[in-house]
């Protein structure tokens, strides 16, 4: 049954990551003077009304949103909405490329830092290795190419970003055994959209009026926010945390293979050789799962959420 469940939850977190592997092609379809920081909180709003609506639409999970613990869910959506909009400007400063490969390549660092610390475990042989590989193969997929001029500021809010992401994975694996996904996920991304909201109101919005951009928002919002995050906030809730930020790397393959095949950009050999490092490395991470920490097989804690599997 918990294999069977850890399946699941790799599944859901490569779903996920898959449907976050689209943005970079939809906001391609955008007009060229598209504001990327708009187009963040715009995501994160729509995404949000989404979650709501979905997490309103059931009485079990309208009822869920009482047991909440509210430091967690504030921490949570104020890191998310964080790491948005650090994103977009770090990608402004350093250059889609090498901005994307320290976001999401630092990530699955930070988290499994975080781990090791708190549980004083060193990753597994074949884990660590896999991680390694898949952190390897993405800066591979992304950092190649136009990369623009990789500023050390742009390179430290990418840091910061991929810190911010793996601290909303890391607050939400803690408290998603509190209320179901949906009602988490919609809980953490309204705040997000509430601390993400002023960017409106700062940043020019006269692209706004074509008509022909809110269908690209609109899946953007629905389909690459609400759906992918409550997909893997499903996930969280099955695997280590370290686990589904790793595994979420396939969302640079996914978009590679989307820029190749929609974009028409060239399948160089050092993107090949990172999609294959990338797909290497995840298959190594899913076939070994996180140990659990002692502490968590020792003695239960009706406040902390159930042992994780990997």
């Amino acid at each position: 049954m918990r294999d069977g469940a850890r399946l699941a939850g790799i599944a859901a977190v490569i779903a996920a990551a898959m449907l976050w592997g689209t943005t970079g092609t939809l906001q391609a379809a955008l007009p060229p003077d598209r504001q990327p920081l708009v187009v963040g909180a715009l995501r994160l709003a729509i995404g949000a009304l989404a979650l709501l609506a979905l997490a309103l639409s059931a009485p079990a999970t309208r009822a869920a949103f009482r047991g909440l613990p509210p430091g967690g869910v504030l921490f949570a959506g104020l890191a998310i909405g964080a790491y948005n909009l650090l994103f977009f400007l770090a990608v402004l400063r350093a250059g889609v490329g090498v901005g994307t490969a320290i976001a999401i390549g630092s990530a699955p660092v930070w988290v499994t830092a975080w781990e090791v610390a708190a549980t004083r475990r060193l990753p597994r042989g074949r884990r660590a290795a896999g991680q390694a590989l898949s952190i390897a193969g993405a800066g591979l997929l992304v950092a190649t190419g136009d990369t623009g001029d990789a500023l050390a500021g742009g390179a430290l809010l990418a840091a910061l970003a991929g810190a911010a992401y793996a601290a909303y994975s890391l607050a939400t694996s803690r408290i998603g055994h509190r209320a179901p996904p949906a009602t988490l996920a919609a809980a953490t991304f309204g705040v997000a959209a509430l601390a993400t909201l002023p960017v409106l109101a700062l940043a020019p919005t006269a692209w706004l009026a074509a008509p022909e951009v809110w269908p690209v928002l609109a899946f953007l919002g629905v389909g690459a926010t609400a759906l992918a995050y409550a997909l893997y906030t499903w996930g969280l809730r099955r695997l280590a945390a370290s686990t589904a930020v790793t595994l979420a790397l396939a969302e640079p393959l996914t978009a590679w293979v989307l820029a190749t095949l929609v974009v028409g950009e060239p399948a160089t050999l050092p993107r090949l050789a990172g999609a294959a490092l990338l797909l290497a490395g995840l298959a190594m991470v899913t076939l070994s799962p996180a140990a659990p920490a002692a502490a968590a097989r020792s003695r239960p804690d009706p406040t902390r959420p159930p042992p994780i599997s990997g």
